[in-house]
């Protein structure tokens, strides 16, 4: 797997905010991009050490209480509470292990990228904190290989100067889309191979030796370390009382500033949309929560609070925090049946539906953005078939971005139907890896 066309050295800070009683922005990023990466010494200088406290068995339970009342949900895109999670393996049989998830196979999406090339200290910190208040004895560190040096020097520079209490270990993620998964992650530390499961044992997996996982995204852990440092008050002075905090987004497709961003939960998605900079010609939908996301018409997102409860009156949620805008000029039924294929070539290859069905399903796209005879009906019915019925969500993540697309571009479908297209631009604007283009 390629990275991102989103390169490291295309993230552009977002401007710091601030309001009254609320902690400014950014929180988890450098202020400018000279800062990248941070060494221990400049980092602790930033934020001050990491209080000691986690190890004791008798301040656990309190610390989880303060993570509970931060309001933390994880940011890999599922958004399960981090407390939830915490509380569960303190209480563990045995000591569990502590994963940090920097897998990132989503192609489009560069913000754990830009965190961990940026901040690869404060991400350690919160894997080390987890440790402390899980009483994990290990911590592994799954990254994408493009940022794996800048990390692994991080790490070492830890170990020399003995700033950890538990050994860190560096290890390169599984390539394809799916190895992001949390049972994914918790395979490949396992045995080496990335396959999700639809229901993974003990919170995301289990360690070679039978251990529970905790597997966490990176990004969390960093709010994690920062909840540490300055309490659950400060972490819920920005965002919005049900979803508290800052969260990195990834901002694609046709902006002049494509990159990472660090938003507050709650900003406007057309004003989040503008720290990209002004599209560069009128956009028709925008693509929410990345390729297991949702399509929702440009108009529509533009008001609606980026949060899980602003974005659900069309439908989205923010996902994996990836946003990709579509112009006007391209057609949204061509894009979708790129990523169509794309997905149907990811599969874990596990399950019939996810085998067969999915592959279907991108052939009829296929036809359809072509402008050759197919059935949105039986579109529509195979997309039901598919849904919930998967070895592991990846059908159900397809099959959502999907039928979305049916319903913001059903206009346009009509128009192919009778093989009629309105697009203009002819080169894609969503990133597919080269390699998994037919």
């Amino acid at each position: 797997m390629m990275m991102s066309p989103l390169a490291v050295a295309a993230w552009r800070p977002g401007p710091a905010r601030t309001r009254p009683g609320a902690a400014g922005l950014p929180r988890l990023l450098p202020a400018a991009i000279s800062g990248c990466p941070a060494r221990l010494a400049e980092h602790l200088a930033r934020h001050g050490p990491l209080p000691s406290g986690a190890g004791h068995a008798r301040s656990r339970q309190e610390l989880i209480r303060e993570v509970e009342r931060s309001g933390l949900r994880g940011r890999g895109g599922a958004g399960f509470p981090t407390a939830v999670k915490l509380r569960a393996l303190a209480a563990a049989a045995r000591s569990p292990l502590v994963i940090a998830n920097g897998t990132e196979g989503e192609p489009a999406s560069a913000k754990d990228k830009v965190l961990l090339a940026c901040a690869p200290h404060l991400v350690l910190d919160g894997a080390v904190y987890a440790a402390g208040l899980t009483g994990a004895r290990q911590v592994v560190v799954v990254v994408h290989h493009a940022v794996r040096d800048i990390v692994a020097r991080a790490a070492d520079e830890r170990r020399r100067s003995r700033y950890d209490g538990v050994p860190v270990r560096v290890l390169d993620a599984g390539t394809g889309f799916v190895a992001g998964e949390a049972s994914a992650v918790a395979h490949w530390v396992e045995r080496g191979i990335a396959l999700p499961s639809g229901k993974p044992p003990r919170l995301g997996g289990t360690s070679r030796a039978g251990h529970p996982a905790l597997v966490q995204n990176v990004e969390t852990l960093a709010h994690l370390a920062l909840i540490a440092r300055h309490g659950a008050a400060w972490f819920r002075s920005a965002g919005t009382a049900e979803e508290p905090g800052s969260m990195l987004v990834t901002v694609t497709g046709a902006v002049q500033r494509p990159g990472a961003y660090e938003i507050e939960i709650g900003t406007p998605t057309g004003e989040m949309m503008k720290l990209a900079g002004r599209a560069r010609s009128p956009l028709s939908a925008l693509l929410i929560g990345g390729y297991f996301g949702t399509w929702v018409s440009a108009a529509a997102a533009a008001p609606l609070p980026f949060s899980a409860a602003g974005l659900a009156a069309v439908g989205a949620s923010p996902g994996a925090g990836l946003v990709a805008a579509l112009p006007e000029t391209a057609c949204g039924l061509a894009e979708t049946a790129r990523l169509a294929r794309y997905l149907a070539a990811e599969s874990a290859g596990q399950c019939g539906p996810c085998v067969f069905g999915l592959d279907a399903i991108a052939g009829e796209m296929t036809r359809l953005a072509t402008g050759l005879p197919t059935s949105l009906v039986r579109i529509q019915r195979w997309l039901g078939q598919v849904s919930g019925r998967g070895a592991c969500r990846h059908p159900d993540g397809a099959a959502r971005m999907i039928g979305s697309a049916l319903a913001v571009f059903g206009a346009e479908a009509d128009e192919h139907a009778r093989g009629r297209c309105r697009a203009t631009r002819t080169d894609s604007v969503l990133s597919i890896p080269p390699e998994a283009l037919p």
